[in-house]
C-alpha cells in the first residue's frame, strides 16, 4: 500500500544567507531522520529539501498515518531477585513492572531466560505506533532544536500563547507560519514556535500572484509556489538558474567573456534572492587602471555582483548583478546598481592612488606600532624574524647554486647568489608593508596582493614583487605555491615564524580551533618541501628558525616536528597512500620530506611481492627481540664470524655479505624500489634462522653475536622505511 506524501514548512522573515543551505539541509534530513526511527516513514522514502530566503521546507514520499505496533521485550531482573521461593512477585518486580505501565496481573506471562548461569526474567509487551500527529510533532521539536544556527534571536509571541506579547521564544529568526501536509490533510495538531499547522505560506513579497497561497497538497508544493507565488524554493534548482542565467548574460555581452567562478559567492547570492533576474551592467572603464583583485573584491564583498572576466583573464568594465525582481522594464535598476557601485570603485582607486605616493620601505617602521602578539611583539618585530629565518633557509638552498635541484639553477656564480640573497632579505623586510595601507585597512583579503603592485610601483626587482605577493601562498588546501625560488622561500619563512613562536608559547591547536592558522601553515612548508624538491631536512628547519626569537619562546622544535609528521601523515593518506603504507615511512621521520614520494612507491612495489609478508612479520619479530636486548645497552652490530655455529645463521650472515652492500648502493643512488627488492631474497635465510636457530643462547658470546646479526639485518631492512609496519 502506498501511503500519501509529506509536506513540512516553517515561513520565516530573512535568514542568514550564508548559513540558509546549511540551515535547510539540515532542518530537513533531522525532520526525515526521526519519521524513519519511528517507523512513519518507509524504507524506500525520499526526502526533497527546500530553502528560500523565507522559508525551510522538507517534502517526503511515502509516509504513513500511523506507525506500526512494536513487539517490546524488556529484561528486568534476575529469577532470584523477582520472585520468592513460592514463585511470587517480589516488591522489586512489582515496581519495575509498574514502572513499564503493567500490574501483578503480568507476572504469569513473564519469560524466563538463561542467562550464564542464572535466569533472567523478561517482559514481553506491544507498544502502539505513534500517529503522525505525534511522531511529526517530535520530530518537528527536535530537528528545530538540532538546527545549526548561527546565532539566535529572542523574540516575543503576538499570538497562540498565554500571555500574548510577553511570552518568547527563540529561533534563528521571527516564525509567521507552518504548514504541515499529509497528502491533501492538514495535520491541525501539530505546533511549532507558537505557531498551529495550517496549509497558507507566502510568495515573494512584490511579485507573487496569490496572496496568500493555499497549499492544496504536499505534491503541489513547489509548483503551487513557481506559478502562485513567484518563488523557486529549491536551493539547487535556484542556484541552477542562476548559473544558467550568468551564463546566458555573458553570452549576450559577447567577446568572450565570462562570470567569475565563485561557489561562496553563487550560494550567497541563491540565498538572497527567491527569483532570480540577471542585469547586465557597467562602471567608467578609468577604474580599470586599479588592480583588478580591489575591484573584483569590492563587487563581490560589498555588492554580491558577479565581474566578467575577457578571454585573457583581465577584467571587463560590465559585471552581473542578480535581482530579486523581474520589472518589465529593468533599466531603472540597472542604473541603481551602477550608480551604487560607482563610489565603491572610487574609494578604491583614491586608496590605490594615495598608497602609491608612499613607498613600502618608507612604511616599514609603522609596523613596530602593531602589535602581532603580546608574547611575541610587534609586527616590526615578527618582520625582523621573518628575515632572519628566511637568510638562513636561501643559505643552505643557494650555498652551492649549479648543484642543488634545476629550480634552483637558473643564476651561476657568486653575483647570483649574493643577488638572490639580497632579493630574498628585501622581500622579506617588505613581506608586512602593506598591512600600513589604506587598500589592505580597507580590504584586508588584499594583504600581500597589494604588496605586490606597490612594489612593482616602486621599482623593486620582480622577484621581490612575486614573493612579496606570493608569501602567503598557499592560502587553502589545493592553492598554487609562490612562483619563484625567493617567493618559496620568504612564504616558508613567514610560515615558519608563525609554527615555532606559537608552539614555543605553548599557543597549540586544539579540537577544531585554530585560530592562527597552525594545521595549514604546516601544510604550507610540507607541500613547498615535496612539491619544489627541496634539499632541506625537516628537523633541522625547525631548529634553525628557534634563535630568530632570542628568549621570548621556549624551543618546542620537537613537538612541532612530531605536528608536522601528524600532517604529512594524513595528506598523504588523503592521497590515496594506505595506512600501513603511510606509517612504514613515517615511522622513520624522514628529513627530506622531498623524498617521502620515491619511499612510499617502494614500499607499495615492496608489499605486492610474494616475499613481503613473510619478511614483515620477521622484521617484526627482529624489532621486539632487539627492543628487550637493548634494555641492557645498545645492540653493537658486529659480527664475528667464528662464532657462527648453525648452518642456518651462516647463510643469514652469506647473504646479508652479499646482498645488503649492493642493496645499500641502490639505496644512496636513490633506487628505494630495486633497493628493497634487492633484500627480498632474504626471505629464505632469514626464516631458517627462525626455525634452526636460538638467538638468546645461554653463551654470552653467542647470545651477542646473534644479536648483533639481527641488527645488521635490521638496519639494512629498514633503510627505506619501517618494514614491520606491514605486519598484518
Amino acid at each position: 500500500m502506498t501511503h500519501p506524501n509529506l509536506l513540512v514548512e516553517l515561513f520565516v522573515e530573512e535568514l542568514p544567507p550564508k548559513a540558509l543551505q546549511k540551515l535547510g539541509d539540515a532542518f530537513a534530513a533531522v525532520l526525515f531522520e526521526q519519521l524513519q526511527a519511528q517507523g512513519l516513514a518507509a524504507p524506500g522514502s525520499r526526502l526533497t529539501a527546500f530553502a528560500s530566503p523565507r522559508r525551510l521546507a522538507a517534502h517526503i514520499t511515502e509516509v504513513a498515518p500511523q506507525a506500526a505496533d512494536k513487539a517490546v521485550s524488556q529484561k528486568l531482573m534476575p529469577v532470584a531477585v523477582g520472585l520468592d521461593a513460592a514463585g511470587n512477585a517480589t516488591p522489586a518486580l512489582l515496581k519495575k513492572l509498574a514502572a513499564l505501565g503493567a500490574d501483578a496481573s503480568a507476572v504469569a506471562a513473564l519469560r524466563r531466560v538463561p542467562d550464564g548461569k542464572a535466569e533472567v526474567l523478561f517482559h514481553d509487551s506491544t507498544v502502539r505506533g505513534a500517529t503522525l500527529s505525534e511522531g511529526l510533532q517530535k520530530a518537528l521539536q527536535e530537528s528545530i532544536a538540532k538546527l545549526p544556527i548561527p546565532k539566535v534571536m529572542r523574540y516575543q509571541l503576538a499570538s497562540g500563547c498565554e500571555q500574548p506579547g510577553w511570552t518568547s521564544v527563540s529561533f534563528v529568526r521571527p516564525a509567521h507560519g507552518l504548514v504541515a501536509l499529509h497528502g491533501t490533510e492538514v495535520l491541525l495538531s501539530v505546533k511549532a514556535l507558537g505557531l498551529t499547522a495550517g496549509n497558507t505560506t507566502h510568495g515573494h513579497r512584490f511579485e507573487a500572484a496569490v496572496d496568500p497561497v493555499v497549499v492544496t497538497s504536499a505534491d503541489s508544493y513547489a509548483q503551487q509556489l513557481a506559478e502562485q507565488g513567484a518563488v523557486i524554493a529549491s536551493f539547487a534548482e535556484r542556484r541552477a538558474e542562476i548559473v544558467r542565467q550568468l551564463q546566458a548574460a555573458a553570452a549576450r555581452v559577447g567577446g568572450g567573456v565570462r562570470p567569475i567562478e565563485d561557489d561562496a559567492l553563487l550560494d550567497e547570492v541563491t540565498a538572497l534572492v527567491e527569483r532570480p533576474n540577471v542585469l547586465i551592467c557597467e562602471f567608467e572603464k578609468e577604474f580599470l587602471d586599479v588592480p583588478q583583485e580591489c575591484l573584483i573584491l569590492t563587487m563581490k564583498a560589498n555588492q554580491k555582483y558577479f565581474p566578467l572576466l575577457q578571454a585573457d583573464g583581465r577584467l571587463s568594465h560590465q559585471f552581473l548583478v542578480v535581482s530579486n525582481i523581474t520589472p518589465a522594464d529593468a533599466s531603472a535598476v540597472v542604473q541603481g546598481n551602477e550608480r551604487v557601485v560607482r563610489p565603491r570603485l572610487a574609494d578604491a582607486k583614491f586608496f590605490f592612488d594615495q598608497d602609491r605616493k608612499k613607498t613600502l620601505l618608507s612604511r616599514v617602521e609603522s609596523l613596530s606600532k602593531v602589535v602581532y602578539h603580546n608574547k611575541l611583539g610587534t609586527q616590526g618585530e615578527r618582520v625582523e624574524r621573518v628575515r632572519t629565518i628566511a637568510k638562513a633557509i636561501a643559505e643552505q638552498l643557494f650555498a652551492g647554486i649549479g648543484t642543488h635541484h634545476a629550480d634552483l639553477d637558473s643564476a651561476e656564480g657568486e653575483i647570483a647568489r649574493d643577488y638572490l640573497l639580497s632579493c630574498v632579505d628585501t622581500a622579506a623586510r617588505l613581506s608586512k608593508a602593506d598591512l600600513v595601507t589604506d587598500m589592505v585597512g580597507e580590504f584586508p583579503e588584499l594583504q600581500g596582493i597589494m604588496g605586490g603592485y606597490y612594489a612593482a610601483n616602486d621599482g623593486l626587482a620582480h622577484e621581490v614583487a612575486h614573493a612579496i605577493e606570493d608569501h602567503y601562498k598557499p592560502r587553502f588546501a589545493g592553492d598554487e605555491l609562490p612562483r619563484e625560488n625567493v617567493g618559496v622561500i620568504v612564504a616558508m619563512a613567514d610560515k615558519l615564524e608563525t609554527l615555532v613562536g606559537m608552539f614555543g608559547i605553548g599557543n597549540l591547536p586544539t579540537g577544531d580551533r585554530d585560530p592562527f592558522a597552525l594545521r595549514r601553515h604546516a601544510l604550507g612548508v610540507i607541500r613547498m618541501l615535496v612539491e619544489r624538491e627541496l634539499p632541506l631536512d625537516l628537523e633541522t628547519l625547525l631548529r634553525s628558525a628557534v634563535p630568530a626569537f632570542g628568549d621570548k619562546i621556549e624551543d618546542a622544535s620537537v613537538p612541532l616536528a612530531d605536528f608536522m609528521y601528524d600532517r604529512l601523515a594524513g595528506s598523504l593518506r588523503e592521497q590515496g597512500y594506505s595506512a600501513q603504507e603511510v606509517d612504514a615511512v613515517i615511522a622513520l621521520r624522514p628529513q627530506r620530506l622531498s623524498l617521502v614520494q620515491k619511499q612510499l612507491a617502494a614500499v607499495r612495489a615492496f608489499a605486492e611481492l610474494p616475499e613481503s609478508p613473510a619478511l614483515a612479520a620477521a622484521n617484526k619479530r627482529v624489532g621486539n627481540i632487539l627492543k628487550k636486548a637493548e634494555v641492557a645497552g645498545p645492540v653493537d652490530p658486529h659480527v664475528n664470524p667464528d662464532l657462527l655455529q648453525e648452518e642456518a645463521e651462516k647463510n643469514l650472515y652469506a647473504a646479508l655479505q652479499r646482498f645488503v652492500p649492493e642493496a645499500d648502493a641502490q639505496f644512496d643512488a636513490g633506487d628505494y624500489t630495486a633497493s628493497l627488492q634487492t633484500l627480498a631474497v632474504l626471505r629464505a635465510p632469514v626464516d631458517a634462522f627462525f626455525d634452526d636457530v636460538m638467538v638468546n643462547a645461554e653463551q654470552l658470546d653467542l647470545r651477542l653475536n646473534r644479536q648483533g646479526l639481527l641488527k645488521r639485518l635490521h638496519v639494512a631492512m629498514n633503510r627505506v622505511a619501517d618494514l614491520s609496519r606491514l605486519a598484518a
